[in-house]
Parts: C-alpha cells; structure tokens; sequence
C-alpha cells in the first residue's frame, strides 16, 4: 500500500529526525522492506534505512527474538554524534605553525601555500608535522594562529565590477589571437608581459614599468620618468644595451595593452626583431600575469601616493622580494632560480 499524502521532506544531507526513526519502526511492523521505507516514505537512501535497521535491532525474550526498537537507534545515534567533532593539532604541530606564522609576518611575506610547499621541496618538515595549506586557512578563519582574515593579502578585497560595452576602442598592432600555441604555453623562455604601475593620476609623477617573463614569473621593475612612449623606448634602449646581442634571445615576445604609451612599442620588431602583441581592448584578464603581479607591487606602493616618494631601494627592494618568493607553479622554486637557469642556457651557448 502506497501512501501519496506523506509529510516528511527528507534534505540531501540532513541526519534524519526521532520521527523518522520511529516510522522506520511503525513500517517495519506492516511488513516493509527497507527499499521501500527509504524510497516512499522518508525519501532517503535505502543504505541509510539498513544501517539504522542494524543499528536499532534490539534481543527479546532472553536473546531469542531481534526487533528493531527506535529508541535504540536513536540512542546510538546520538553517542555516534558526540563522539564526532573535528581534531584541531594546533599544539601537536606547534614548531610548523610558529614557521608558518614567521615566514607570513616577517620581511618574507610568504603566502600560506608558500610556506606549505617550500617546506616540503625542501625537506624542513617531515609531512607528518606539518598542516596542508586548506587547513591553515581554516585555522586563520578559527582564530587558532597570529594570522587574521584581514592580513590576507586578496581575502578581503575582492570586489566585482559591472560590465560595460566601450566604444571607440584602440587597436595599436598585431592582436594576441596571432600568438603562437608556444607563448601561450609557457613552454618557451623569452616571452614577456609589460604594464605600468601608476602612482598620483593627477600633477605630474613618475611611473613604474613592470615586465614579466611568462615561464620562469621573474619580475623587472624599472622607473620610468613619466608615461609616456618616449620614456618606455628609452627603457627599452637601455635594456637593450645592457643586453647586445642577447637581447633578441631574452625577449622573443612582449604583450602589451592598448594604452598610449605602447604607442611605439611595435618599433623594437624592426630593430631587434621581437615580435610584439596586443591584448584586445579592455581586456586586461589577456595578460593576467603582469596583473597578478602589480597587484603583488601595490602591497607595498599603494594607489594614490606618489611613485617619486620611494628610493631606488624601495622599489628594488619590492623586486627582489616578489622574485623570491617561492611560486607553487613552479615547483615552489622561486621565480630568480628559474630566471637564473634559463639565462645560464641562453650565455652558455
């Protein structure tokens, strides 16, 4: 017999109640298998009817007779709940998390990941000592380290942005749909994104000329007098100087935006044959890399204060900084390792 007008509306998920319990005993004794408690009248897996069935069989008549009894199976279900909580190893594993804590707050201001695979590509913990990297941000979130919510760098600011059709759009060359499978890969050294990093909008400032190479993430970051074309091909002169005959071999490719001062970028094709490519026009997610890592930059150079406020030091300073910090991308080597290899390759032939 069917029952079309039942009431219990089981959730996906949802321990079911002492009512529940104490139907599966009501239709246990009409004679229902525990198929059909399960399906029609507590909409649940039919597993889950069986295990509480085992659970629940009580001995009558001195051990002669099994009968399921619902008040026994809720009675061990709850002994089963209090014995169920999480284990935090906070003070097990103290020594990793004080590594942890002095890695994040000191002048490394390594990522959490950071620290959890720089440790095991070097040997400094032994895996049963440590926490992975989903635990310390629960630990973060509990309050059991020196680390808070707000000392994550990108946790709290995140925000969404509403989408709007531009128009009157600037195409400078070669677009980034022309870029070899190659580049976009990152299986080849040698290919670079450029952006510039702004200071004070208004009066008159320098800015700063961010270039990342692709496959080893190594960062350079050069002033520039202020943003304009003429002043990146003066850096780009420069580098090229320093570099001879190299260059063409250590800058295969750049990909740039649409912005003014890459007006002239193009260029360097007929001098050092680089090849050169564009993003689409508000598209900044097409060189994310660059992105990343100004956002990495503004953690110490924040928007709106003046580029011409800090020293060479500062600046130089925020470059090595972001070139040693061990990338989980790469092996959780850091980006001047790789760097370093790849340029021992390019002098050593």
């Amino acid at each position: 017999m069917d029952y079309p007008d039942y009431t219990t509306e089981h959730q996906k998920g949802k321990h079911l109640t002492y009512e529940d319990y104490v139907k599966i005993q009501v239709r246990l004794q009409d004679g229902w298998s525990a198929n059909r408690i399960a399906v029609k009248e507590l909409h649940c897996s039919p597993n889950t009817v069986r295990k509480i069935i085992r659970q629940g069989m009580t001995p009558l008549y001195h051990g002669k007779v099994q009968r399921f009894k619902s008040k026994t199976a809720w009675q061990i279900h709850k002994e089963n709940r209090s014995r169920s909580c999480r284990t935090y190893q906070a003070a097990e594993k103290k020594a990793f998390l004080s590594y942890v804590e002095s890695h994040f707050c000191g002048d490394d201001k390594w990522s959490l990941d950071a620290c959890v695979g720089y440790a095991l590509a070097h040997n400094l913990f032994d895996r049963s000592e440590m926490l992975c990297t989903k635990t310390l941000y629960n630990y973060v979130e509990l309050g059991l380290l020196g680390i808070k919510n707000i000392d994550l760098p990108q946790k709290l600011h995140r925000r969404t942005k509403a989408k709007r059709i531009r128009e009157r759009k600037r195409v400078l060359g070669r677009s980034i749909e022309q870029r070899p499978e190659s580049v976009d890969s990152r299986e080849e050294f040698g290919h670079w994104e450029i952006d510039e990093v702004i200071g004070r909008k208004s009066d008159k400032d320098k800015v700063l000329l961010t270039m990342v190479e692709r496959k080893t993430r190594n960062l350079c970051v050069l002033r520039l007098a202020d943003i304009s074309s003429r002043s990146l091909m003066e850096a780009f002169q420069r580098m090229g100087d320093e570099l001879g005959q190299a260059f063409p071999k250590v800058f295969r490719s750049i990909t740039a935006d649409n912005g003014a001062e890459n007006s002239m970028l193009a260029e360097i094709e007929s001098v050092a044959g680089t090849l050169v490519y564009f993003t689409h026009p508000y598209t900044s997610c097409e060189k994310g890399t660059i992105e990343n890592h100004n956002g990495l930059i503004r953690r110490f150079l924040p928007k709106g204060k003046r580029v011409d406020s800090y020293d060479e030091d500062t600046i130089l300073g925020v470059e090595l900084w972001a070139n040693g910090l061990p990338r989980k991308i790469l092996g959780y080597r850091t980006p001047d390792e790789a760097f370093a290899a790849e340029m021992d390759r390019i002098f050593a032939v």
